[in-house]
């Protein structure tokens, strides 16, 4: 099939499944609470309006301040109302953090990133390390879904980064190293343990530290037997990556080295998948939604309903097309540049992602 085909057959299939979303969270007999009433606010009808992706436009920006507080069951949809239900938090370093219902969503998502790993450097069957946070978080659950789909059992660290931000807020740098091994020193117990673990994900501001932390004891990521590492973090950016891969990773896969694969994602999109990174393409990460579930464009600053042209600098606009939650359009707060598809995902991508200019100085991006 040639491209030019797929990225046309990519685009029915998301124009299907957005009207078809759209139907189910706008329907009395299977919406959500919160989106039922939203639609009395509308100037359109979306059970008869929304017939393709374009025309999520028509929609008001999504606003993440509407995940703040309760009542969370205004979000499940009558369609799941008797499902089992868990929340997730995102941010909450001050104030009332956001909130997300999921039923199975976090388990789809990383099966279906599981189906973009490479079994040789993520072998089936094999034992994962979770050097991420813990606590409310959807990540943690997920990796631990995502290594027992693959056969393996997950190992898991206690790491609070409301903790990490406080310290970093306060000026503590002292406590913030000291909170810092004391994860790390979590992550050497379990790999020193004889559990045989050959996969695991962390961020990169910890795997940083804990190659510095084996290395200071003789050993390396390589020769604790991790063979394939998945990680994410705004902090991924080609000079940093070329780093992990000539100092920490024992060079490229092909050399020997550990494979490593950048993910951008959150608690609201899920995940997007890398482009394989290349010493050719200067170690330059491009990142794809997993359309037709979530969707990215990269937007003009000044007009959000615009897309940049292929290669231009704009905003990431996030897009959620699941049954268990919707989310017709989110200006995220990072920006970077749009990419071209490719045979592997013959959508558009966005490579450079960095904090969203406007709003990088206050930022704090702790241990992610």
């Amino acid at each position: 099939m040639s491209l030019d085909t797929a990225i046309a057959e990519a685009k029915a299939t998301l124009d299907a499944h957005t009207h078809e979303i759209v139907q189910w969270h706008f329907h009395e007999s299977t919406g959500s609470p919160f989106w039922l009433q939203k639609k009395s606010e509308l100037k359109f009808d979306p059970l008869t309006e929304v017939k393709c992706f374009d025309d999520l436009k028509k929609f008001p920006l999504f606003e993440d301040d509407w995940l703040r507080g309760g009542p969370v069951r205004r979000w499940v949809p009558k369609g799941y109302e008797n499902e089992p239900v868990y929340v997730f938090e995102t941010g909450g370093t001050t104030g009332v953090p956001k909130s997300r219902v999921v039923m199975r969503d976090h388990w789809i998502d990383y099966e279906m990133f599981s189906d973009t790993l490479p079994e040789e450097h993520f072998p089936k069957g094999a034992n994962w390390l979770m050097l991420g946070p813990s606590g409310p978080r959807r990540l943690r659950l997920a990796v631990e879904h995502l290594a027992q789909h693959r056969g393996g059992i997950c190992f898991c660290v206690d790491l609070d980064p409301r903790w990490v931000v406080k310290l970093i807020k306060k000026g503590w740098m002292e406590h913030l190293e000291e909170y810092k091994k004391h994860c790390i020193d979590q992550a050497i117990t379990i790999l020193t343990a004889g559990h045989d673990i050959q996969c695991m994900f962390t961020t990169p501001k910890l795997l940083e530290s804990l190659g510095d932390a084996l290395e200071e004891r003789g050993s390396s990521i390589q020769e604790m037997g991790i063979k394939g590492i998945f990680s994410g973090g705004t902090e991924f950016t080609p000079q940093w990556t070329r780093y992990a891969v000539e100092e920490l990773l024992g060079g490229s896969p092909e050399e020997g080295g550990v494979y490593m694969t950048p993910t951008y994602g959150n608690t609201l999109m899920g995940l997007a998948c890398s482009k394989p990174i290349t010493a050719a393409e200067q170690y330059k990460i491009s990142y794809y939604a997993p359309q037709p579930r979530a969707a990215t464009e990269v937007v003009e600053f000044e007009d959000h309903t615009q897309v940049v042209s292929m290669g231009g600098t704009g905003r990431v606009k996030l897009y959620t097309l699941t049954k268990e939650f919707f989310v017709p359009g989110f200006l995220e707060r990072d920006e970077g540049e749009r990419e071209a598809p490719f045979d592997k995902f013959p959508w558009d991508g966005v490579s450079g992602v960095r904090p969203f200019h406007e709003l990088a100085s206050a930022t704090t991006v702790g241990v992610y």
